[in-house]
């Protein structure tokens, strides 16, 4: 995995979403619903040209961190950030996860 210096994240706060931008470009993001003390994580993309480089990983870890210290709960739906939160149980304390289906 390629620790690209330059990639920034931000939560865009107008659409929901988590966003990791490498070169200026969008190069993923993870969208969410916040409601009630919660942070549902519902979708995560990483667009192709980017993929291999980390920014999956880099993205959600920055979305968990920003989430934990505003105080929430997170309830992983997506897959990705679910399965990223399955590696790091230094999480587990403000996760719920969804019944499997």
């Amino acid at each position: 995995m390629q620790n690209d210096p330059e990639l920034t994240t931000v939560n865009n706060l107008a659409a929901s979403r988590y966003e990791a931008s490498l070169g200026g470009r969008t190069a993923g993001y993870s969208s969410y619903e916040e409601k009630d003390g919660r942070v549902t994580f519902v979708h995560t993309v990483v667009r192709p040209e980017f993929e291999g480089r980390g920014v999956g990983s880099r993205l959600t870890k920055f979305a968990i961190d920003d989430v934990r210290a505003r105080g929430l709960r997170i309830t992983p739906v997506c897959p990705f950030v679910r399965a990223y939160l399955r590696r790091h149980v230094e999480y587990d304390s403000i996760v719920d996860y969804p019944a499997e289906r």
